[in-house]
């Protein structure tokens, strides 16, 4: 069992074997994170600052995909008709302008992962901070985020954190 769940389930089973006046007062909520992480409004921006930031590096991928495209089919209508330089020559231009582009592709890809993890980062750590502040204001005693197989609708609040996130994502 992970150290995360362990503990939540040794919280839980010590609040439950609490005696019941304590027990009334113990407040436990829920948040669903995943859910936080996918409909922030923050998430959105991330995923937008992302899409226009590396749009302009894309472009020149396909650009480049479609350049070796129109030269292997150059050479695929034109090959019986060329001599054996040209044709080597084309060939020879056509592998090397594939490995240009593969090296491209990898460097975007892990320029990529580099700036998305970035991002997610920022937005787990707003997540869990707002998830902290909205449970002290609200008076929790343990507010729990994974490994829950069912959460009522009276403990979880997911919807007011995230509606704190929109409010400042307004700001």
């Amino acid at each position: 069992m992970k150290p995360r769940k362990l503990i939540a389930t040794l919280l839980l089973c010590t609040a439950c074997a609490v005696s019941g006046s304590v027990a009334a007062e113990l407040r436990i909520g829920f948040v669903n994170a995943a859910k936080l992480l996918e409909e922030a409004p923050q998430a959105a921006a991330a995923r937008d600052n992302l899409q226009q930031e590396f749009a302009p590096r894309d472009r020149e991928l396909v650009s480049m995909q479609k350049e070796i495209k129109a030269l292997e089919e150059k050479l695929g209508r034109d090959a019986a008709v060329m001599s054996e330089t040209e044709r080597r020559n084309l060939e020879r231009d056509i592998l090397n302008r594939k490995r240009d582009l593969k090296r491209s592709q990898d460097v975007f890809r892990e320029d990529f992962n580099l700036r998305r993890n970035e991002e997610l980062g920022k937005l787990q750590r707003l997540v869990i901070e707002t998830i902290r502040t909205v449970s002290k204001e609200q008076k929790y005693d343990l507010m729990l985020t994974e490994g829950v197989l069912f959460a009522s609708d009276q403990v979880n609040v997911t919807d007011q954190v995230l509606q704190r996130l929109k409010d400042q994502g307004a700001r």
